[in-house]
């Protein structure tokens, strides 16, 4: 019995060494945070939504029933219909799936070239540095829903520019914080070496320096989603957007304010789906932080 035992603590203790004490302390300091665990909750929640709303929706989103417009919340309509008959729960539930792919392709748009640039402005310095930098206060000059407007008028209204809008306007975040991280890790002593070694500076940036870009960088792209969310929610609010019969939020808001002292319900319920959406990644972003960040932990 006795070595049964000890045979299974081996075991476990041999999975456990399998696993980097640093995941193991970061997967314990993210479950010790209740915020990040209710926020990563209500996030695989319209996840779950938006991958199977096909499945879930009663309705078809965009058919129209001029028999039941504007119909109160009921047994047969859960959060009622809209002005062209539409069943608001189930534009709803498909506005999860649009509003989650334009906060990922617009943070990924922004991650691309924001990194990119952060990386090679602090490795490299001089004037490239400087170059890159003032071109980056030059974007950030102007606020970011502004400068996402002023690109998404000129590509032109639609739900493929608007991400576009999104993604660059988001750029300088990135790239002013991933500077910041390479310039705080390129004098240290492991960094040298591999230079006075004469690795390559690609395989520098790869293997030494990006590493140390890359918790930030998380934190502030799952922070970032929910900012996309609201600028684009707000682009589509001003008809920039999502076009008709686009099931987006923002458009939903727009299509709704006519009616929100009757009939409450059209803009009200998309406008909930947008608050849980953007607490969840925030209270999820918040919670990345204080697992990552060393000295926040308590």
């Amino acid at each position: 019995m006795q070595a049964t035992q000890s045979l299974e603590r081996a075991e476990g203790g041999l999975r456990e060494s399998r696993i980097p004490r640093r995941y193991r302390d970061f997967a314990r300091q993210l479950r010790r945070s209740k915020g990040a665990l209710i926020g990563l909750t209500l996030l695989l929640c319209m996840v779950f939504l938006a991958v199977f709303s096909p499945l879930i929706a009663p309705y078809d989103p965009i058919e129209l029933n001029a028999q039941d417009y504007l119909q109160s919340p009921r047994s047969e309509h859960l959060f009622g219909t809209d002005q062209y008959g539409r069943d608001v729960f189930s534009r709803v539930i498909y506005g999860a799936r649009i509003s989650l792919v334009i906060g990922l392709i617009s943070v990924g748009i922004a991650l691309l070239v924001g990194v990119l640039v952060g990386l090679v402005a602090g490795y490299y310095g001089g004037l490239l540095d400087s170059t890159l930098m003032r071109l980056i206060d030059v974007m950030l000059a102007f606020p970011g829903i502004l400068l996402a407007l002023a690109i998404v008028s000129i590509l032109g209204p639609s739900l493929v520019n608007l991400m576009i809008a999104v993604g660059i306007s988001s750029i300088p975040t990135y790239a002013r914080l991933t500077r910041g991280s390479v310039l705080a890790t390129r004098g240290e002593l492991y960094v040298e070496a591999a230079r006075v070694t004469g690795v390559p500076n690609r395989l520098i940036l790869g293997r030494h320096i990006l590493p140390n870009v890359v918790a930030p960088v998380i934190v502030a792209a799952t922070l970032g989603v929910g900012a996309a969310i609201l600028w684009a929610a707000a682009l589509s609010f001003l008809g920039l957007g999502s076009q008709p019969p686009e099931p987006e939020w923002g458009r939903m808001l727009s299509e709704g304010r006519q009616y929100l002292r009757s009939q409450w319900w059209i803009a009200t319920f998309p406008g909930i789906a947008i608050m849980l959406t953007v607490l969840a990644l925030n209270m999820l972003g918040d919670g990345l932080r204080d697992a990552l960040d060393p000295r926040l932990r308590g």
